[in-house]
């Protein structure tokens, strides 16, 4: 049983749940009703905010879970977590200004490419150990 990536995905689903009403507050205070979708620029920040997290779970989903199978659960899960504290500094920080999203950006950008290359190396070196 993989118990501690699946709380990872539960608790970055929750993150992203957690982004996506913020949205609907962030229309509440700053009166962008639906369709639309800019006036503002504190509520556009926190539509990019919870757009650019639902991009970044269509490669850090399956990165933890392909980690987790072919190197370790506890490791996909240790830097998945790590990719969620920094999805939650780069909310944080472009809430405030775009430019404060860098730190949380970087944070989960090299957990999340630690995740694909170890996944990689996961996948091809028993694919290749044969020829050796």
């Amino acid at each position: 049983m993989s118990y501690w990536p699946s709380l990872v995905t539960v608790i970055a689903l929750l993150v992203y749940f957690v982004l996506t009403l913020n949205v609907g507050r962030a229309r509440a205070k700053y009166k962008i009703m639906p369709p639309q979708m800019s006036g503002d620029p504190n509520f556009e920040r926190v539509v990019r905010v919870q757009q650019n997290t639902l991009e970044q779970l269509v490669l850090f989903l399956p990165a933890l879970w392909l980690f987790s199978e072919f190197i370790s659960p506890t490791w996909g899960a240790s830097l998945g977590a790590i990719w969620i504290i920094g999805r939650i500094v780069y909310a944080w920080g472009y809430y405030q200004a775009a430019e404060k999203r860098r730190l949380g950006f970087a944070i989960a950008s090299l957990s999340l490419l630690t995740l694909l290359g170890g996944s990689l190396v996961g996948i091809i070196f028993p694919l290749v150990q044969p020829l050796i």
